[in-house]
C-alpha cells in the first residue's frame, strides 16, 4: 500500500502569504519616497511617478505595493516580497543620483514640500500655474543644488534651508517679472547652494528661508 503524497496545495506559500499581508500607511509613504529617489536617478520620468505612486497608495497588499518597484533595481521595499525576487537593504535605494530631474506642470500647481528627494540638478517647466518648491525637509544630493526655470505667468515661491544660501545671477531672461530674495543671501557662503538659471517670464519668484511659529505655509 502506497503512502498518499501529500497535498502541496493545503501549504501555505510563504511567499504568497507576505504578498497577501495588508499594508500601512507608513509603508505605503515608505514606497513614494522611494519612487522620489527614482525619479532622482533617472529612473521614471514625471508621468511614470505620477502614475505608481497613485497606485502606490491604492494598494492594499504588499504585493500589490511592490508591483511599483520590481522593475527598478536596488528599489524593492523590505517586507514586500515577490516570487522569485529578492530584498536589498534600505541603503542601497538611498544613493545619490547625478542626473536632472524634469518637474512639469502646465496650467495647474506644481508643489514639492516635505521629505522629498532632491537631485544635483532640477529643470523646472510651469506654465499658467504656480510652482512651490519647499527644500526645508528635503533630502539634498549634493552641496549645489543647479535649478534651472523656465516658467511663464507663474509664480514661483521658493523656500531653502536656514544654513543655506541662493544664488540667482544666472536668469538671464526676465520678462514682465519681479524677484523678492528674502534670504539676502546672494554673495554669502551657504550649504547647500541653489543656483538658479533659466527665464522667469510674466511671472514671479520670491525665495525665503522657512517661517519660524505655527503659521508657516509655503
Amino acid at each position: 500500500m502506497n503512502e498518499a503524497e501529500p497535498d502541496e496545495t493545503k501549504v501555505p506559500d510563504e511567499q504568497e502569504r507576505l504578498r497577501n499581508l495588508r499594508v500601512s500607511d507608513a509603508e505605503r509613504e515608505h514606497v513614494v519616497e522611494l519612487l522620489q529617489q527614482a525619479i532622482g536617478r533617472g529612473l521614471l520620468d514625471l508621468d511614470e511617478f505620477t502614475e505608481r505612486t497613485d497606485t502606490a497608495l491604492a494598494a492594499r497588499t504588499r504585493g500589490e505595493l511592490n508591483t511599483v518597484l520590481i522593475d527598478l533595481p536596488g528599489l524593492v521595499h523590505p517586507d514586500a516580497t515577490m516570487r522569485g525576487g529578492h530584498t536589498s537593504p534600505p541603503e542601497a535605494a538611498r544613493t545619490a543620483p547625478g542626473q536632472r530631474v524634469k518637474l512639469r506642470a502646465h496650467g495647474s500647481s506644481l508643489v514639492r514640500k516635505g521629505n522629498w528627494f532632491v537631485p544635483a540638478e532640477l529643470l523646472v517647466v510651469n506654465k499658467y500655474g504656480e510652482t512651490k518648491l519647499d527644500f526645508s525637509e528635503a533630502e539634498i544630493a549634493a552641496p549645489v543644488v543647479h535649478v534651472e526655470l523656465d516658467t511663464k505667468w507663474s509664480a514661483v515661491h521658493i523656500v531653502i534651508p536656514e544654513q543655506a544660501a541662493v544664488d540667482l545671477n544666472g536668469l538671464t531672461e526676465l520678462k514682465w517679472s519681479s524677484i523678492d530674495d528674502k534670504t539676502n543671501s546672494a554673495g554669502k557662503l551657504g550649504s547647500p547652494r541653489f543656483v538658479f538659471t533659466g527665464k522667469v517670464t510674466g511671472g514671479s519668484l520670491s525665495v525665503r528661508y522657512p517661517r519660524r511659529g505655527w503659521f508657516s505655509a509655503c
